[in-house]
């Protein structure tokens, strides 16, 4: 069982370097180091951006970026700059060979400016200087889950499973990417149950995960949602704010020319 509460947070980590051996290098030593949890690589600045665009697209944490600055294509600078103007973006370090550019990687409020060749202790301060600028996680609440009757067992079906759930009368059809699952609620009681959860009606028999949602496409006045492998009807009443809020949902993460998001909402469906 969980409980509320705080507790000390293991490092989420991306090392950046346009050369290989330098990224494994900078990589194996911070894998070395017990505050972090995990460390990803990216070979040069567009990999990265790419990378960062999905971790986001994916709600994947990511608590600081090692990043090298003299890169082709795009310089650790540049892309510190684009790092910026993420919702909550990671910390930056710089790990570089050149002296000349610390004043500029401070303006960007770097946590760190790293000379290579790098020394494991200096590096150790370096983590350190992170883990005390990273906020402290609270422990997970409860993911709410659905009790289901099966031929004389019960299976819980967890809320982050459900793509949508369909009104049958005085029940709720669950349907989930290993099937559907047919539970005595009322759909309005589902839909209060799960509010502020990312569901969201978009029929009088249809309730929505919005995570599920990969595309709204408007044809000849007809308005359809993807949703997992189906596609659903949106009603005139609810095609306002089911448009609203799936914009909504997508417009803060970072639109990069050439970067494929994670799953897109196209702008020709948005039309």
């Amino acid at each position: 069982m969980w409980f509320r509460g705080q507790r000390r947070v293991m490092l989420r980590v991306l090392a950046v370097d346009d050369e290989v051996p330098a990224l494994e290098e900078i990589a194996y030593l911070l894998r070395q180091d017990p505050r972090i949890e995990h460390v990803s690589t990216a070979v040069g600045g567009v990999t990265a951006l790419q990378d960062m665009v999905q971790m986001i697209g994916t709600g994947e944490r990511l608590d600081g970026v090692f990043l090298d600055i003299r890169m082709p294509g795009l310089d650790g600078l540049d892309l510190a700059r684009l790092i910026a103007g993420f919702p909550n973006p990671p910390r930056l370090v710089f790990v570089t060979a050149h002296e000349e550019c610390a004043v500029q990687a401070f303006e960007l409020e770097a946590v760190d400016y790293l000379l290579k060749p790098i020394r494991a202790d200096r590096l150790a301060e370096t983590v350190r200087r992170l883990e005390s600028m990273t906020p402290a996680a609270a422990d997970p609440v409860p993911e709410d889950v659905i009790p289901v009757e099966l031929a004389g067992r019960t299976r819980f079906v967890p809320q982050q499973a459900v793509w949508f759930a369909e009104a049958q009368g005085d029940y709720v059809r669950l349907h989930t990417d290993e099937g559907s699952y047919l539970v005595r609620m009322p759909l309005a009681a589902l839909e209060r149950r799960w509010a502020g959860s990312g569901f969201i009606r978009v029929h009088r028999s249809t309730l929505v995960s919005v995570r599920h949602v990969s595309e709204l496409r408007f044809d000849g006045g007809r308005v359809t949602l993807r949703v997992g492998t189906e596609t659903l009807p949106v009603s005139r009443r609810h095609t306002r704010q089911v448009r609203e809020r799936l914009i909504r949902q997508f417009r803060d993460r970072p639109a990069v020319p050439g970067v494929v998001r994670a799953r897109p909402l196209p702008s020709a469906a948005l039309r």
